[in-house]
């Protein structure tokens, strides 16, 4: 199609984009709502990608020691070998292991520390979580029955000022009453490994035989639960829901009701203030954009006063006032739509390559963005989502062409014969 097959209104509207203005300071508004809106949408773009990065990086690490489906005894699971076996028949489901947890203060010298006690097989550990890939000192297989040994993360480790084989102690919400009074109930343990994930368990969780679990808890031959660990993460929630419709099979061996939940209902909280923070951060980040609108409505109102003489003579010529309005309304769409088209190319290219840009930065610079002493990753994340870049296009299209129909209809409401009247 060539140019003078164009609609006449797409045609004019296009010319007039192209056109060098007679006043220079319309050039200037009209590049700075083009710069606006490529500067807007690569920035939303670049920022959601980092956030999709920085989730992806929490549930990977966190998925690598928490389980990913848990079938929990309200009081308890006494034959939870029969459950283990009936469960890990289900489809999705690589392995099942038997766990106790409770809360606990864990003390040294430097201070103390609010802990979660997990129990565990460590034979079952390699098949149910990757800890073992994750030891910095000391090794699972440490954690032998009745010796007392627990494995902590490396900045509680930290914090405590403890390493492999100092003895801390462990406070359990719960009373003793002796002849000398009412104590609550403590434990010597001696640390006998180290772990690192990356993640908030490396301060909150600490790990301990089972059998020895069970003793401190006393739970008998009871465990509060069997973990599970599925093929894929990501369907965890599906296959909860199957074994929830279940569920009456599975508690035929047991006295206590049990209850399937996933990941993402124990770890519900985390996940959902990660996506909070997209949410408001990705809001504000649109202002940017709807301040570029507000510069294409500047730039379009500034281009009526100017054309005011082209439009009266277009009108005289035969166009309607709906024509002249469409006109207007293709040019400030173009403007906005090239930047929003150019936002979306450099975010999406600068949000693959974010982790390069940065470790160039630091080389450069001398710098460190992550401390990895302090942050649980030393590089900055990224994960590019379709479905973001589709959002912020539609967006920013539609916030450029809602910009234009104020200046279109002023543009369409000038009258020939007034504006040609000192011509």
């Amino acid at each position: 199609m060539t140019a003078m097959n164009l609609p006449l209104p797409l045609f004019i509207g296009a010319r007039y984009t192209r056109s060098k203005r007679r006043n220079q300071f319309i050039s200037f508004v009209s590049g700075f709502s083009l710069l606006g809106m490529t500067l807007g949408t690569l920035a939303l773009i670049v920022v959601m990608s980092v956030m999709n990065g920085f989730d992806r990086e929490i549930k990977q690490r966190l998925l690598q020691v928490i389980p990913h489906i848990e079938v929990i005894g309200e009081d308890g699971i006494g034959d939870w070998a029969k459950l283990r076996q009936q469960v890990e028949s289900q489809n999705g489901i690589l392995a099942a292991a038997p766990y106790v947890d409770g809360d606990a203060m864990v003390s040294y010298e430097r201070g103390m520390q609010g802990v979660q006690l997990r129990g565990v097989l460590p034979q079952d550990l390699p098949r149910i979580s990757s800890l073992s890939e994750h030891m910095v000192l000391g090794d699972t297989s440490s954690l032998a029955q009745g010796e007392y040994n627990i494995i902590i993360g490396r900045l509680l480790a930290r914090y405590l000022g403890v390493m492999p084989g100092d003895k801390v102690t462990l406070t359990l919400p719960q009373l003793s009453v002796t002849p000398a009074g009412i104590y609550p109930r403590i434990k010597r343990f001696t640390v006998s490994g180290v772990f690192e994930v990356g993640a908030q368990v490396d301060q909150q969780l600490v790990i301990l035989h089972l059998a020895d679990a069970q003793k401190l808890l006393r739970t008998g031959k009871r465990v509060s639960g069997v973990e599970l660990r599925t093929r894929d993460m990501y369907e965890a929630g599906e296959l909860a829901k199957h074994l929830e419709g279940q569920l009456s099979q599975l508690a035929s061996a047991n006295s206590s009701p049990l209850t399937v939940r996933d990941w993402s209902k124990t770890q519900g909280s985390l996940f959902s203030a990660v996506k909070m923070e997209k949410t408001v951060v990705s809001v504000l980040l649109m202002i940017i954009i709807a301040v570029a609108a507000f510069n294409i409505i500047s730039s379009l109102v500034l281009m009526v006063a100017d054309k005011r003489f082209d439009i009266a003579v277009l009108r005289t010529l035969g166009l309607s006032r709906g024509q002249v309005m469409a006109t207007f309304v293709v040019q400030g769409a173009i403007t906005g739509w090239l930047g929003v088209l150019m936002g979306c190319v450099l975010g999406a290219i600068i949000a693959v390559n974010v982790g390069a840009i940065v470790s160039f930065w630091e080389q450069l610079t001398g710098l460190q963005v992550f401390d990895p002493q302090v942050y649980f990753i030393s590089h900055m994340p990224s994960q590019l989502m379709l479905g973001d870049v589709l959002v912020v296009a539609v967006v920013g299209a539609s916030l450029s062409l809602l910009s234009t129909l104020y200046p279109a209809y002023r543009a369409s409401t000038v009258e020939p014969a007034e504006a040609l009247r000192y011509e």
